[in-house]
């Protein structure tokens, strides 16, 4: 006797097949708008913070790539911040045009202000308990729009890029960006925290009918969040860098 399945039958079933940490994997990968790269100190040029950059060490799962913290710094003195204007430290090689790059450091630094100033308050000029961001892209890559629709939406092409997510660890046609960044006493220049991070675009079906720059613009929120989130906590000392 013949037994036809209809489609979710059949997805249950092949499914089924998979192992569990594929399907997790799968999981994972179809629900993150942007996810983390994993940086070595060695494969880092550090063009914004040059000789600094020796202190970094690998950060966790939920943290960046590379980070410091500055064991002795007292954060529960800080409660304003003073925001650099953001550069972009690209190589020689980057193909970003000037257009683009001026895009992309007024958008991070509109982010950072936007984000920080939930918590804290920002000030034009150092002074007690005013903490200083420095922060520069040094690297950012576009998306391929029309491919990463067809990747997201026919499923033949999404199963495809399941697949090259499993082998690479990336989905195909996303965009990325890299930055570095400083924080200081804006009084005493006294390091309180080193930064570099690298995301790429995730699986999120969303992230599919978004522009070039979407994903670099993904990884710059995060970075706004993420940063408002632990300095946030480490000064009202809810939480211990």
């Amino acid at each position: 006797m013949n037994v036809k399945l209809n489609n979710s039958e059949y997805q249950i079933k092949a499914g089924a097949g998979l192992p569990l940490v594929t399907l997790c994997l799968l999981i994972l990968s179809a629900c993150t708008t942007t996810q983390k790269v994993d940086l070595k100190q060695s494969g880092v040029n550090c063009a914004f913070l040059a000789k600094e950059c020796s202190l970094l060490t690998p950060g966790g799962k939920e943290q960046v790539g590379l980070r410091y913290i500055n064991p002795t710094a007292k954060w529960s003195q800080y409660n304003k911040i003073l925001i650099s204007p953001v550069t972009y430290w690209g190589s020689d090689s980057s193909k970003l045009s000037p257009a683009d790059q001026q895009m992309l450091v007024n958008y991070t630094s509109q982010q950072f202000t936007k984000q920080l100033g939930q918590k804290f308050q920002i000030v034009d000029q150092a002074g007690p308990g005013v903490m200083k961001i420095d922060a520069a892209l040094t690297d950012a890559e576009s998306a391929t729009p029309g491919l990463r629709s067809i990747s997201m939406i026919v499923p033949q092409a999404h199963m495809l890029s399941n697949l090259k997510y499993l082998a690479t660890g990336t989905m195909p046609f996303v965009g990325a960006a890299q930055a570095e960044a400083k924080l200081t006493d804006s009084v005493s220049g006294q390091i309180l925290a080193l930064a570099v991070d690298r995301r790429i675009g995730g699986g999120s079906f969303t992230t599919g009918f978004q522009w070039k720059w979407g994903d670099a613009e993904n990884a710059i929120d995060h970075w706004a969040e993420l940063m408002t989130e632990r300095l946030s906590a480490w000064t009202s000392g809810t939480a211990a860098p």
